[in-house]
């Protein structure tokens, strides 16, 4: 599938996946009175649209595995992450607040599961859109170059960041605050690195031409998101009481990496 045309009926398809697979979360949080689930689906949401826009689309081949690839990785590791950390607890007290205690069935579907649907689809739009686009020729090669390596730094960031954020629940003679590794140079290297990867999925989106460069509000909605919405700003204001906490974000940058600063 190629053109306008065929990026909507990859869209649609991975409209009907990304319902599908909402709506069975949406059904085993209902049954287990947990809503957080949502979370555990998010990756596997983009590796869907990955495979859809892989086998649906018309436009470089290359391209398209290259980006159906490294959502897959970072998806299914980040999918298998959140069941683990998840499993065995009960409600996340970020949906506790978000919901109320009693909340109505259109209101989970309509706060959480659609929310985040729709969500998965905007931030996908790249993924969808250079699926349908030309070869990758000229000054896009150096676009998908750097896009890759963004992306891979965006991963190890994730996946370094939540290593060392275990190793440290696992350690009895813990502090009160994680300011290990790469938790000393920026207050969320998961966060920064999920910024990284969606940066460096638009670039090699994007080295397929238009009209793969006009997604770029996808990533720019995803980075507002998960720095000032609904990702840090929320986890920071959740942390803000803890003690110690005030001087942690006095010698560590709140996103973008850095060598901390020599405490007061």
């Amino acid at each position: 599938m190629t053109g306008i045309s065929g990026a909507a009926t990859i869209l649609a398809v991975c409209a009907v996946w990304i319902v599908v697979l909402q709506g069975t979360a949406f059904a085993v949080g209902h049954r287990i009175r947990r809503y957080n689930v949502v979370d555990v689906i998010w990756g596997l949401g983009f590796v869907g649209i990955g495979v859809v826009a892989l086998v649906l689309g018309g436009g470089d081949l290359t391209r398209r595995t290259v980006l159906a690839v490294v959502v897959a990785v970072w998806g299914l590791r980040l999918s298998w992450h959140m069941h683990v950390k998840t499993r065995g607890h009960g409600e996340d007290p970020r949906y506790v607040d978000y919901l109320g205690q009693d909340p109505t069935v259109g209101t989970v579907i309509g706060k959480v599961f659609a929310t985040q649907g729709g969500s998965q689809l905007w931030v996908g739009l790249p993924i969808v859109v250079s699926a349908v686009c030309g070869a990758t020729t000229g000054p896009g090669w150096i676009l998908l170059v750097v896009g890759v390596a963004a992306a891979l730094v965006g991963f190890s960031f994730e996946a370094i960041g939540d290593a060392q954020l275990r190793e440290y629940k696992a350690d009895p003679d813990r502090g009160p605050i994680m300011d290990r590794g790469l938790w000393g140079w920026t207050r969320h290297p998961n966060y920064f690195g999920d910024a990284c990867l969606w940066w460096g999925l638009w670039l090699i989106a994007a080295s397929g031409g238009l009209p793969a460069v006009l997604t770029v509000l996808s990533p720019v909605a995803m980075t507002y998101f998960i720095v000032y919405a609904t990702g840090a700003r929320r986890l920071e204001a959740a942390m803000a009481g803890r003690p110690g906490y005030a001087d942690y974000c006095a010698r560590t940058s709140y996103f973008l990496p850095r060598p901390p600063r020599r405490s007061p």
